[in-house]
């Protein structure tokens, strides 16, 4: 099904740039005192690839298809796997010690406290959380809206029709108002004397 490229096209554009800093920053962090475990600039170990590197570039691939993308499937590819980066980047320093051992396989943050707070959420928590929220913002809108009845066209002032009272069955007595029995009555009587005057014999012509 075929969507505007507009539908995920901000949060696609914001989980792009997230990935490219969760991907990069353990190299270029240093330049700015910014780092884990050794305060050099391109420290590459096996590690940063797969707690950085990889989930950085998934979450780009998804940000891609959310911001280019223009079929539904696409697009909601593009947000899983946005998602899928996310979670990662927020639970992979505490997976990273079923293989590790120490405080972690980058190292621990470097300088003081609040710097060290600021490392823990620029390099993985808080990229993670801000990837997650978006890509399932993005999910939301491509999920399917149920179709709404269309509402009925404005018509005037409602009339109130009033109700007929069903017919009288055959047999049954019908009440009536005084005046209708009396009319009634008078017509009776008007067509037995009508009757009985039909019924005279009417004497020959000429008698």
């Amino acid at each position: 099904m075929r969507m505007a490229r507009s539908t995920g096209a901000l949060s696609g554009l914001l989980i792009v740039l997230l990935g490219i800093w969760g991907a990069l920053i353990p190299f270029v962090g240093p330049y700015f005192d910014y780092s884990f475990g050794v305060n050099s600039t391109w420290h590459y170990t096996s590690d940063r690839l797969w707690l950085d590197i990889i989930p950085g570039a998934v979450a780009v691939l998804g940000g891609l298809l959310l911001l280019v993308g223009t079929r539904r499937a696409a697009c909601a590819l593009g947000g899983w796997l946005a998602l899928a980066a996310g979670t990662w980047f927020v639970i992979g320093p505490a997976m990273s010690l079923t293989w590790e051992s120490g405080r972690g396989p980058i190292g621990a943050p470097l300088f003081g406290s609040t710097r060290q707070a600021l490392e823990l959420v620029g390099y993985f928590y808080g990229v993670g959380a801000l990837i997650v929220a978006l890509a399932a913002f993005s999910l939301g809108r491509l999920a399917p809206r149920p179709r709404l009845a269309e509402a009925p066209a404005a018509a005037g002032p409602a009339t109130t029709v009033p109700a007929t009272a069903p017919p009288p069955r055959y047999g049954t007595a019908q009440p009536y108002a005084p005046s209708e029995a009396r009319a009634r009555r008078r017509f009776s009587l008007r067509g037995r004397r009508r009757a009985a005057h039909e019924r005279r014999p009417r004497a020959p012509v000429g008698q």
